[in-house]
């Protein structure tokens, strides 16, 4: 199985994952918060940071493109590629609905015409590897036959399937009456990404879907660090680990950040989503 970390904006920046990936190895691809392109300027001091090949030694990092306009996603991709990064990731999955009013990430799901068009012009006109992460649809879940079929007509790197609507936001179970679509229909390669939290998740789904090769986690990782490690070998999170994964976060921070507030308020949503190795430590650490 191959391991992919999702972007999780304002959590998992360069900073996060070289100390993930330090202590916690085993991690395939990690992608990157996604990037949206500005017509009037380049990337920002932010983003220059998030994507500076120096921050990203050693790992292989996905840069995430979100855009509904395909000459931006071109140009941004060839200015990643100047960079030395082989690789680009569409954002067609994020179901924000300030994202969504702009016809973008699952938003512009609802168009699939000029879906393809765009799709047809990236896949024409750029010479890198081209991967997809999309939701099942808007509203219906008819909706993924039709993607489906525009997905299938692009050579991707791999198209990686959220199996819930835009309107499901995080909240409704995943739909795996869409994934069963995908995995006996999709040309492409395939990954798996929604609701793995635990190590039992993963087995799971690797009994169900044996010809499904890799799984995207986001959630699952940010609430145990260790949950690659233990699905794949085996290996409960243990206190000393733990501990020093974060304080070399809080540390990292304290060298990068200004002021203890801010410092805090970063730290804060990595402990929202650890709260769970708290609530039942003798389930997630020996």
């Amino acid at each position: 199985m191959r391991y992919y970390f999702a972007p999780m904006e304002g959590i998992n920046g360069y900073l996060y994952r070289r100390i993930h990936a330090h202590l916690f190895p085993g991690i395939d691809k990690y992608f990157m918060p996604f990037l949206v392109p500005h017509v009037k300027r380049s990337f920002n001091s932010k983003e220059l940071k998030e994507i500076a090949p120096e921050n990203n030694k050693g790992l292989y990092a996905v840069p995430q493109i979100m855009t509904n306009k395909a000459e931006d996603f071109i140009s941004t991709a060839k200015k990643l590629r100047d960079l030395g990064y082989d690789e680009v990731n569409l954002n067609l999955g994020c179901p924000s609905k300030t994202v969504v009013s702009k016809g973008r990430g699952s938003g512009f799901l609802a168009y699939p015409k000029e879906l393809e068009r765009f799709l047809d012009e990236i896949f024409e006109k750029l010479d890198m590897k081209i991967s997809v992460k999309t939701r099942a649809g808007v509203e219906e879940e008819e909706e993924f036959l039709t993607l489906l079929d525009i997905y299938n007509r692009f050579p991707m790197e791999e198209l990686i399937v959220h199996p819930r609507l835009q309107t499901d936001y995080y909240k409704k179970p995943v739909r795996f009456s869409v994934f069963l679509q995908a995995s006996a229909a999709s040309r492409n390669p395939l990954c798996y990404n929604g609701d793995l939290i635990y190590a039992q998740d993963i087995e799971r789904f690797a009994r169900e879907f044996p010809q499904v090769d890799r799984v995207m986690i986001g959630r699952g990782l940010l609430r145990n660090p260790g949950l690659v490690r233990e699905a794949a070998q085996g290996i409960v999170l243990d206190k000393e680990t733990l501990r020093e994964y974060h304080d070399q976060i809080y540390e990292a921070y304290q060298e990068v950040l200004y002021g203890d507030r801010n410092i805090l308020f970063r730290m804060k949503e990595l402990w929202c989503f650890m709260g769970s190795l708290f609530e039942d430590p003798k389930k997630y650490i020996k």
